[in-house]
C-alpha cells in the first residue's frame, strides 16, 4: 500500500520520537507528556507558531535545533521542521512517593538526581533505587534528562516500578522535603564517609551532574555531605556508581545488617 506525504510525516518513530507538525500537534491535544519539543532553527512562521504556543501553555521545552540534528532524531523521516521527544511513562507526584513508604511502612528514602544529563546515568539511578528500595527519585525539568526511551532502556525495567517526580526547581523541593521531616545527604566532596552517618529515618541522597556536581544553591540545602574515599589517582565516580555505592549503605542499615 502507497504512503502519502501527510501520512509519513505524521509517523511516529521509535518509542519516544515523535515527527511532524499534526503528529506533535495531536500529541499536545491529547495531553501525552513531553519531555521536550525541538523547533528547526528559524522555523517558527505558520503552524509552527502554534504548536510552540501550544507547548509553551503545556510547559513543555522548546528548543532550536540544527535541521540536520532533526534528521538525526527520526531517522530521516520528513519531519517538517519538529520533532517532540515523548515520556516513556507518566510523571508521579511527590505525595505519590510519600503515598508509597506508607504503604509499606517505611521511612520515606528518596533520591534527588540535580540535573542528570546523561541517560544511561539516569536510567542507572532508577535501577539502583528500585534495586535498594527508594520510594520514588526527583529530576528537574530544565537541563536534565526526562524519561525517554534511552532511560527506560538503560533502566532494565526499573522505570516502570519507581515513581519519578519532575520539579521546576531543586532547592525548592530540597525545602519541602525538610519540612516533610525528610534529612538531606549531599553526596560530594569533602564532607563526612558514607558510611559513617545514620540513614535510618526518613532521608534523601542528592547527586550531581555529570560534570558540574552538586550546584551550590542544593548542596546549602543540605544537613549532611557524605563523601566515597577516593583512593586512585581521579577525583570522582560516575554520578550514577556512587549513587549505587550510598544508596546500597541506606539499605544495609534499613535492613539491620552488621558485618561479623
Amino acid at each position: 500500500m502507497k504512503v502519502n506525504q501527510q501520512e509519513q510525516n505524521d509517523r511516529v518513530r521509535g518509542d519516544d520520537i515523535i515527527a511532524g507538525r499534526n503528529a506533535v500537534m495531536e500529541a499536545l491535544k491529547s495531553g501525552r507528556t513531553l519531555e521536550a519539543l525541538y523547533v528547526g532553527r528559524g522555523q517558527h512562521g505558520g503552524s509552527l507558531g502554534a504548536i510552540i504556543a501550544r507547548a509553551r501553555e503545556k510547559n513543555v521545552p522548546v528548543k532550536e535545533a540544527d535541521v540536520r540534528k532533526l534528521d538525526a532524531m527520526c531517522s530521516g523521516a520528513a519531519h517538517q521542521g519538529i520533532v517532540a521527544v515523548a515520556s516513556v511513562k507518566e510523571y508521579a507526584a511527590l505525595d505519590d512517593v510519600f503515598n508509597l513508604a506508607a504503604e509499606r511502612g517505611e521511612a520515606p528514602f528518596l533520591i534527588v538526581a540535580d540535573g542528570l544529563e546523561d541517560p544511561h546515568n539516569l536510567g542507572a539511578v532508577l535501577r539502583v533505587a528500585e534495586c535498594t528500595g527508594a520510594h520514588g527519585v526527583i529530576i528537574p525539568k530544565r537541563r536534565s534528562v526526562g524519561l525517554t526511551y534511552a532511560v527506560g532502556k538503560a533502566s532494565a525495567g526499573a522505570a516502570e516500578y519507581v515513581p519519578v517526580v519532575r520539579v521546576n526547581n531543586i532547592p525548592s523541593v530540597l525545602e519541602e522535603l525538610k519540612k516533610r521531616g525528610v534529612w538531606l545527604y549531599a553526596a560530594d566532596m569533602n564532607g563526612e564517609t558514607w558510611c559513617s552517618v545514620d540513614y535510618a529515618g526518613p532521608c534523601a541522597v542528592v547527586i550531581g551532574s555529570e560534570g558540574f556536581g552538586l550546584s551550590r544553591l542544593a548542596k546549602e540545602k543540605c544537613d549532611f555531605v557524605i563523601s566515597l574515599p577516593m583512593k586512585g589517582k581521579i577525583n570522582s565516580l560516575n554520578a550514577s556508581v556512587a549513587c549505587g555505592v550510598v544508596c546500597y549503605e541506606v539499605a544495609r542499615q534499613r535492613a539491620g545488617i552488621h558485618s561479623k
